[in-house]
C-alpha cells in the first residue's frame, strides 16, 4: 500500500537550511545531502517500520552519510515527517516540535 508523503514545512526549512549550509561549504555538497534526504524518504515511504520509536509514536530514520536525523510517524494513509534535525542539536528542540 502506498502511503501519501506528507513534509511539514518547519521540515522543509530544516532541509532548505542544511543544504545552505553544506553549498556553502563545497559546491555539489548540498546536492549530495538533498540526494541522501531523498533516498532516506523513499525508504521511509517503502518500509515505514524499518527505524524504531523514540518518542511516543515518533520514528528517527538516520540519513546515510551526513550527521541527520528524519523525524517521523504513519498510519495506514500517511507519513508526516516533522524535523530533520542534526545530531548534535538539543534534543529537547525536537521534542518540542512533535508535540
Amino acid at each position: 500500500m502506498a502511503r501519501n508523503l506528507t513534509i511539514l514545512t518547519a521540515a522543509e526549512l530544516d532541509i532548505i537550511e542544511a543544504y545552505d549550509w553544506y553549498e556553502g561549504r563545497e559546491l555539489g555538497l548540498g546536492a549530495e545531502f538533498l540526494r541522501c534526504i531523498d533516498a532516506s524518504l523513499n525508504l521511509i515511504q517503502r518500509h515505514p517500520n524499518t527505524y524504531q520509536i523514540v518518542h511516543e509514536t515518533y520514528r528517527r530514520a538516520t540519513i546515510r552519510r551526513f550527521p541527520y536525523v528524519v523525524f517521523y510517524e504513519f498510519n495506514e494513509q500517511e507519513i508526516i515527517i516533522y524535523a530533520v534535525f542534526h545530531c548534535s542539536q538539543d534534543p529537547e528542540k525536537w521534542r518540542s516540535r512533535l508535540q
